[in-house]
């Protein structure tokens, strides 16, 4: 990692590269790879917005429902 940035004066930048140090092997694998969860993580909140949306309005079974219909459209 470059040097140069870390004396920065520059908050965000000093909080940046503390963050990318801390999990600098998740930033490595990354870059080394080219898989991803976002695929994951889109469906996981697409479900959590139905769930806000139809939140105290219905049980477990309506819920499950309703998210195998979106999910097959």
């Amino acid at each position: 990692m470059d040097k140069k940035y870390e004396k920065s004066s520059i908050q965000g930048i000093q909080c940046f590269i503390n963050g990318i140090k801390l999990d600098i092997v998740a930033v490595e694998n990354a870059i080394k790879y080219e898989y991803s969860n976002g695929l994951a993580e889109g469906k996981i909140n697409k479900i959590k917005l139905i769930k806000r949306m139809m939140y105290g309005r219905c049980k477990f079974e309506t819920l499950k429902n309703k998210i195998l219909l979106i999910e097959h459209n």
